[in-house]
């Protein structure tokens, strides 16, 4: 029974180990060019493309998370578009606020929830 018992926990701590090993890897090129299919589908021209990332980045980013800026630590509190049509992660430290392009943003280990959008937009900015 005993062993039972032992062989049970060791597969639960397996199980745990690849799962968070499935968080922090990066997608893959093939998993990228599906999210930019999927931000981009019914879009015309470089303005709305960028509105459907920004829309995917409203809908499925986990918000607020940690990262480090220039070696501090900051909270990305939320994500916006800039009259100049740049998506900015807007970040806080203390009682300061500043915003930073989403294409220069360090991204946290592990990778919050969504942040594949992020990755799949910088490689929608080099390809076009």
């Amino acid at each position: 029974m005993s062993e039972i018992v032992a062989r049970t926990s060791g597969a639960k701590g397996r199980r745990r180990r690849q799962i968070r090993r499935r968080r922090r890897q990066r997608p893959s090129a093939t998993q990228l060019d599906r999210l930019i299919a999927a931000a981009t589908v019914d879009a015309y021209g470089e303005s709305e493309q960028r509105m459907g990332f920004f829309t995917m980045f409203e809908d499925s980013l986990k918000l607020p998370f940690e990262t480090m800026v220039l070696g501090v630590g900051v909270l990305v509190e939320r994500i916006d578009l800039t009259a100049a049509e740049e998506i900015v992660a807007i970040c806080r430290r203390g009682r300061n606020r500043q915003a930073l392009p989403i294409l220069e943003l360090p991204l946290p280990t592990p990778l919050p929830p969504g942040a594949e959008w992020i990755e799949a937009y910088r490689r929608w900015t080099r390809g076009r």
